[in-house]
């Protein structure tokens, strides 16, 4: 008989004691007669009162190796996988074992000493052996034992339990879970590694450095209501080497958000994080139809939403500072905003944004430019890179005419701009009287630069004279150029490097154009 399952007794052995006490607790009032544990484990639940037999006394083995070995043992594991035949519990019985029934472990923490900038030795000590072990073993007898990795679960357990026993379902579901924790704790230990010396002393992950194995580990958090499409299922995971990014954003207002929802706001927060001054962005399709930079929030936003109000119908918005009341209520205004993302909201900006029900709010923290790595999955494969979080190599001015102070400044801000821009991309921006920057016009995905530049030079229509423009990538002719200069634009910004510079600088000095090459590129595709 296998379900539903009441246990009666249990092994708990838990590097995180959150919540143990209280679980075991209620195990206890459901029917459990016995706790087998070790260590700091077993202190919790002795001092809580509990039933508890310490496992070296049930094994008959001390703890040995100064505790690595305390759980690998035959009446361990064999009470975990028998399979409650005659056979079996004929074994059991010659081991002078018993029948496990429930395992309750999750694992010592090898991310966070990793992370915490510890000596390799000890990181190399949180690699937890006896755990994994026993989370494999009771997973693979999930018909027989209930297997609990994750103090979430355990309402779910406790309950299930005092309704009558934990049933077949559960278990499964847990034993699946707990195979996904042990494979995503060994891909953390592979590639840490597979990246360090046995010598070294691992500090912050290094991401210049692209790893030999590359195991991602991500956990399910909720399924989504499509794809990309009605007719394409979705689902949101969890980075388990970063917990605390967009995913893990609770929101805090309006309906649930979609795929498509979570691309752009993954656009729309990369793009305000790459400034140090109060910076707004207003997103369509994971492109800025509008960004600016200004002394103040609101008059950043202000001026972003104006770099194209037509394209801003349905749009995604991301500033890098708390949201005031003042650029709140600008917000307000705004016809039709899908999301808003910002690290926080000031006092009484939540009522009133939450008043446009369907207006999804997230605060997603500290803002963090973009750094560690980013990867595309293909047929067959995965496409690994560094993040681009670098804007200029050797810039130089390759025209007669040198940039004007604001004109340099309206480049700069131009520069970082374009690179949120899909290729092949161009992107004209301007400098305000109060010295504010924001785009007027961009040029996205096009397959010809000169596209791109004949689209943005239309967006900005009259604001193109005087702007100035970037391009992600080098004019391979001067046709793109000159459709810039043609709209009045006087000066660029670009890397440079193709075979027709010397044309394209030929064309810039024709036209009383100010150019500077950077030397690195900025695609997005």
């Amino acid at each position: 008989m296998t379900d539903p399952l009441q246990p009666r007794r249990v092994l708990a052995s838990c590097a995180d004691k959150t919540g143990l006490a209280v679980f075991a607790r209620r195990l206890t009032d459901a029917g459990v007669g016995e706790f087998l544990s070790t260590g700091g484990t077993a202190r919790v639940l002795e001092e809580a009162g509990l039933p508890l037999r310490r496992v070296d006394d049930y094994t008959g083995s001390p703890e040995v190796l100064g505790g690595r070995v305390k759980t690998l043992h035959p009446r361990v594991h064999g009470g975990l996988l028998s399979r409650r035949t005659p056979e079996d519990d004929a074994d059991l019985e010659r081991l002078g074992a018993a029948g496990i029934d429930l395992l309750v472990v999750n694992l010592y923490p090898f991310r966070r000493t990793r992370d915490s900038g510890a000596a390799h030795a000890e990181v190399i000590e949180q690699i937890d052996i006896g755990g994994v072990a026993l989370l494999r073993a009771a997973a693979k007898n999930y018909r027989h034992v209930v297997t609990v990795c994750d103090p979430d679960d355990y309402d779910r357990v406790a309950e299930e339990l005092s309704c009558g026993g934990i049933g077949l379902e559960l278990r499964r579901e847990l034993a699946a879970k707990a195979f996904a924790h042990t494979a995503g704790y060994d891909a953390a230990i592979a590639s840490f590694l597979a990246d360090t010396p046995s010598d070294a002393t691992h500090g912050a992950p290094d991401s210049a450095k692209l790893p030999q194995i590359c195991i991602p580990a991500f956990r399910k958090l909720r399924e989504l209501r499509y794809g990309e499409n009605p007719h394409q299922a979705a689902a949101l995971y969890l980075d388990l080497e970063d917990p605390d990014g967009l995913a893990a954003a609770e929101p805090l207002a309006g309906k649930e958000l979609s795929f498509n929802n979570y691309w752009d706001l993954a656009a729309a927060w990369a793009a305000v994080c790459d400034f140090d001054e109060p910076a707004a962005v207003v997103v369509k399709h994971t492109n800025p139809c509008g960004l600016a930079i200004a002394d103040n929030l609101a008059r950043a936003y202000e001026l972003a939403l104006a770099g194209d109000p037509q394209s801003a119908f349905g749009s995604i918005i991301a500033v890098n500072r708390e949201l005031d009341p003042e650029t709140a209520e600008l917000i307000h205004k705004t016809r039709f905003v899908e999301c808003l993302a910002a690290p926080s909201y000031a006092e009484g900006v939540l009522e009133r944004l939450r008043k446009k029900k369907n207006r999804r709010l997230l605060a997603l923290g500290e803002p963090r430019p973009e750094g560690g790595l980013q990867g595309r999955l293909i047929p067959g494969g995965l496409l690994l890179q560094e993040a681009d979080a670098a804007f200029s190599a050797e810039e130089k001015t390759v025209t007669r005419r040198q940039p004007s102070e604001a004109e340099l400044a309206a480049l700069h801000f131009a520069w970082r701009a374009v690179k949120h821009v899909k290729s092949n991309a161009v992107a004209l921006a301007s400098v305000e009287d109060d010295g504010a920057r924001r785009l007027v016009g961009v040029g996205a995905g096009q397959m010809s630069r000169v596209d791109s530049s004949l689209i943005a030079v239309r967006k900005a229509a009259e604001r193109a004279e005087g702007a100035v423009a970037a391009s992600d990538a080098f004019f391979p002719m001067p046709d793109g150029l000159e459709t810039l200069a043609r709209a009045g634009v006087t000066a660029v910004i670009q890397p440079g490097g193709s075979k027709g510079d010397p044309v394209v600088i030929e064309a810039a000095d024709e036209a009383g154009l100010a150019m500077i090459f950077t030397g690195r590129r900025h695609f997005k595709h």
